[in-house]
């Protein structure tokens, strides 16, 4: 059996709170080790528990998320941190790579979208949220940020901004080149159901319905 993903959620509505551990829990993969309200607390019990994944708001009280990053980072570089906020605004989409973050995610995410960010950067794939990922890919193409904080964002994502595994990355790569599912199964050798849920996980990834818009995608965001 696979084994689960601990995560730490930090986040100071109480209702948000038990929303995301219902969610969260509801998919086998994945373990709540403990919730709190508090951006120190977080902190503490960060370092505490060891999770594997710390969902962390931004907007808390004591220390607000992105400081409490920051702390955890300083001690636990190796944590992984999705931030999970209703913000949108450049500054703190930056700020919160710039302290570590290993991935983005708003609170109008879909229960399954949410599901796939902790997944993907419990797995070491950075991820960003759609919308985020525009505004990120807005700034880049344009360089209205400096040197420094595009660097920042691109060396934690890197070309994979929708929280490709790297064995899916392989599966777009070869869904670009034209193989068909059995053919892909061949040449990665692992089984066709395997490469059915890889090519889903794929398109919900990247909101896409279909492989034709995939490949569209892959090849306009420089994905292969």
């Amino acid at each position: 059996m696979a084994k689960n993903i601990k995560v730490l959620i930090v986040e100071d509505h109480d209702m948000a709170r038990m929303g995301l551990s219902v969610i969260l829990s509801n998919n086998p993969s994945i373990e709540i080790a403990d919730m709190c309200a508090d951006g120190q607390e977080g902190v503490d019990k960060a370092l505490a528990l060891n999770p594997d994944v710390v969902v962390m708001d931004i907007g808390l009280p004591t220390i607000d998320g992105i400081e409490a990053t920051k702390k955890i980072k300083s001690v636990r570089p190796d944590m992984k941190i999705l931030m999970y906020t209703s913000r949108e605004g450049e500054d703190d989409i930056f700020d919160s790579f710039r302290a570590g973050a290993d991935g983005y995610i708003t609170k109008g995410a879909t229960s399954e979208q949410t599901v796939s960010a902790v997944i993907a950067v419990s797995e070491g794939a950075g991820w960003l949220d759609p919308a985020i990922a525009k505004v990120v890919l807005t700034n880049i193409r344009k360089g209205n940020e400096s040197t420094e904080r595009r660097g920042e964002i691109n060396y934690k994502l890197g070309k994979n901004l929708y929280g490709l595994t790297e064995r899916e990355m392989e599966v777009l790569a070869l869904i670009v080149d034209g193989l068909t599912n059995p053919q892909i199964a061949e040449k990665l050798v692992i089984t066709i159901s395997t490469t059915k849920t890889h090519v889903h996980s794929i398109l919900q990834k990247l909101y896409v319905n279909s492989r034709s818009k995939a490949i569209s995608m892959a090849m306009k965001e420089g994905l292969v």
